[in-house]
């Protein structure tokens, strides 16, 4: 599981770089992407704190693997 979470954080990553190249580009055409970039990033990033919260319960009983 913890190797889902991190997945999900590097997308979250990646999708908010994405939306910072098409913020920076030099045409003004590409803001609309940006904006849809970036909130992908924001929902891959709400959903890999929300799994990273629900799994800590069980992997403080479980110890550290």
């Amino acid at each position: 599981m913890k190797f889902d979470i991190t997945l999900i954080f590097t997308v979250a990553t990646v999708w908010a770089v994405l939306a910072l190249a098409y913020a920076l580009a030099p045409w003004s055409g590409m803001i609309g992407y940006a904006w849809v970039w970036g909130f992908g990033a924001a929902l891959f990033l709400a959903l890999g704190l929300a799994l990273r919260r629900a799994t800590r319960p069980y992997h403080d009983k479980e110890g550290p693997s």
